[in-house]
């Protein structure tokens, strides 16, 4: 059977209402705030990515460019496929690493083909089965003999064929010109880029240019080829705004799979952090992704055991044991103390002893070996709480970042709706087999920016600062301002950007204590409007951290508003919003939930003298997981229970950071 898009609107009236009312209002003629919310996505890769095309992608950037916009393609199994909603803007973001080479090599270039490894994986890719073969393949062993061909055909993606710079030049010009030809201002923003993996660890990065096409020609993606090191990838990048006056900057994705790397309290070298590092890197990544088909970043149950939301689409698990190998004693420097997680990860004291008798290791990948460690450093939750320490300790926050969504597709196909997921890499394109084996595969995500017009400039100088936030794929409007000044009946204002700008900062800002305001907690403004072809919503929560006067670091999670009714239980929470999931219909209602969500909500234990950050988490109504949509589609008697079968989605903002003068 073949994969028929479904694109389920089930959204009351009232959502859809809601959302126009709120624009039909005419904002202040002398406004300069950003009004419009834009969608895109900064890391999709298409052919010239070496693992998409040895494992059967073959969709170019021009299609990739082409399906954001809305415009029909065929996908790599056969379909003609078109997005419903187009996209706002969008980045082709292939690997550095051997990019362009393999069609090159198929196509019978004689340098690659003299390389060393040119002749070997020529052959390789040339008898690797065709990808619809393996998507429609009879029975499942049929489908598992086939993705496994694939994947040992993927080991070309990193062969050496002695690529030199002419080559990268030449594909890299290639990549600048089909972004800007799809680069519209106004109606669709494309940037130049590329995706440099630093592996193992997963340290890997989009990068993503501002500037023009002469200034980006006058660089060439930088790849681990190059270093490992991503401290030498930004200090490459800082050079290219020297040399050029262009801006860049670097995107760091998949940390949980980083092994405790990607927020680490020693450099890569393992030398301990200096202002110069957290200054440069500050600069050069400003933004996260937390979201994407590999996973949710945000935090794990592991490390916020009582945030009854954290285990969301979690990869890997963390015990109270050490992890395989040395200890290192200053892989996260300071203890740090978790307010809601009672009792922490111990270590016996005959353990700490021998660890600390050891010296430890430099290598990036060896340096945490505590499962405590490991899980810290390796979301962001936890990173904004240790950016906290860092600050008060170098004067610069190096992980002072907002936070966005992308798809990590390697399809050539961004799509982030459950209804419509299709999938990882070419091999999981829509069939009868690939719910059981590949359920983990996460349909996320989007990346949401608050810009004053749809150019490359707007977008870039939201990223810059800040103004954005992350989905997973619903296309919630959400707005969060921090001040001093707001009151009750801000949060029923029809033009909340209005009120939330002359009152206070945006997500990504920083609250200013005056004198005038010294006594006082700070307040948020908070809207989440519903996707108007998507599900309601179940709550709003603000996530606090902060560090207290003694140094140690904590978290909280408040639900500052829900739907139905419901209220607090003994112990403070907000019951479950219950589930309208119809699991063989692959269904829900939204007769649970609201449209919209709006409140003024003022921190109750606010400590002048004390660093914090907030963000916003916005939680849908239950619905059916991509993997249920499956089990309806072909008819599957054993429908997938791990991941369970129905999702939460939900978006979360970039962070407001408050510093005690």
């Amino acid at each position: 059977m073949k994969f028929i898009p479904v694109f389920l609107t089930l959204s009351f009236t009232l959502a859809s209402v809601t959302a126009t009312a709120e624009k039909s209002y005419s904002p202040p003629v002398d406004r300069d705030y950003p009004d419009s919310v834009y969608w895109g996505d900064t890391h999709l890769h298409t052919y010239l990515s070496g693992d998409a095309y040895s494992m059967g992608t073959s969709v170019t950037p021009d299609q990739a460019y082409r399906f954001a916009k809305g415009e029909t393609v065929r996908a790599t199994g056969g379909d003609e496929v078109r997005l419903k909603r187009p996209l706002d803007f969008m980045m082709v973001a292939d690997h550095a690493e051997n990019l362009g080479a393999l069609q090159a090599l198929i196509a019978g270039d004689a340098q690659l083909m003299k390389s060393k490894h040119g002749v070997l994986f020529a052959e390789m890719l040339t008898n690797r089965p065709a990808l619809p073969d393996v998507i429609n393949a009879a029975t499942r062993e049929e489908f598992d003999a086939g993705s496994s061909a694939l994947m040992a055909a993927k080991g070309a993606h990193s062969g050496d064929y002695g690529i030199n710079e002419n080559f990268k030049r030449r594909v890299w010009h290639g990549v600048i010109d089909i972004a800007e030809k799809h680069n519209d201002p106004g109606r669709f923003t494309t940037f130049a880029g590329y995706e440099y993996s630093s592996n193992p660890p997963m340290l890997h990065r989009n990068v993503l240019y501002l500037g023009d096409p002469e200034q980006t020609r006058l660089t060439l993606p930088f790849s681990k080829y190059d270093s490992s090191n991503p401290e030498d990838l930004w200090a490459y990048l800082q050079e290219y705004k020297a040399k050029t006056g262009g801006d860049v900057i670097s995107i760091p994705h998949n940390s949980n799979l980083s092994q405790g790397n990607t927020f680490r309290l020693l450099s890569y070298n393992g030398e301990p952090l200096t202002t110069a590092y957290a200054r440069l890197r500050s600069s050069i990544e400003p933004i996260v992704e937390v979201t994407q088909i590999k996973g949710d970043s945000e935090t794990h149950p592991f490390i916020s055991p009582d945030d009854e939301f954290a285990d969301y689409e979690s990869w890997g698990k963390f015990t109270s044991t050490p992890a395989v190998g040395k200890a290192d004693p200053k892989s996260t420097g300071k203890k740090t103390t978790q307010k809601t997680s009672g009792k922490a990860a111990t270590k016996s004291k005959a353990t700490q002893k021998d660890a600390a008798a050891k010296p430890p290791s430099k290598q990036a990948n060896a340096l945490n070996t505590w499962q405590e460690d490991i899980a810290k450093q390796s979301y962001v939750r936890p990173a904004l709480k240790s950016g906290l320490e860092l600050k008060a300790r170098l004067g610069v926050n190096p992980f002072k970042m907002g936070m966005i969504g992308a798809t990590d597709s390697h399809t050539g196909l961004t799509t982030a709706d459950e209804d419509n997921f299709w999938g990882k890499m070419g091999s999981n394109e829509p069939g009868p087999y690939r719910s059981s084996a590949l359920a983990q595969f996460t349909s996320s995500g989007y990346a949401a920016v608050w810009a004053t017009e749809n150019t490359r400039e707007a977008i870039f100088a939201a990223m810059k600062r800040r103004e954005v936030y992350a989905s997973t794929g619903p296309r919630i409007k959400l707005r969060f301002f921090g001040g001093w000044d707001y009151s009750d009946s801000d949060a029923l204002t029809p033009n909340i950007a209005a009120v939330g700008y002359e009152h206070g900062v945006p997500m990504g800002g920083d609250l200013v204590l005056t004198r005038k305001n010294k006594r006082q907690a700070p307040s948020f403004l908070i809207r989440a409007v519903k996707d108007p072809d998507n599900a309601n919503l179940d709550r709003v929560q603000v996530i606090k951290g902060w560090r207290d006067r003694k140094g140690k670091l904590f978290e909280k999670v408040y639900d500052v508003a829900w739907s139905d009714d419901r209220e607090k239980d003994e112990a403070g929470k907000v019951p479950a919003v219950g589930s309208t999931v119809d699991l063989k219909a692959a269904t829900y209602l939204n007769s649970i939930g609201s449209p919209e969500l709006s409140v003024v909500w003022t921190d109750p234990e606010f400590d002048r003298k004390e660093a914090s950050f907030y963000y916003v988490r916005v939680i849908q109504i239950p619905t059916p997981r991509w993997t249920t949509y499956d089990a309806k589609v072909y008819g599957l008697e054993d429908m997938q229970q791990t991941p369970a079968p129905t999702t939460q989605e939900r978006a979360y903002s970039s962070p407001i950071w408050y510093t005690p003068d």
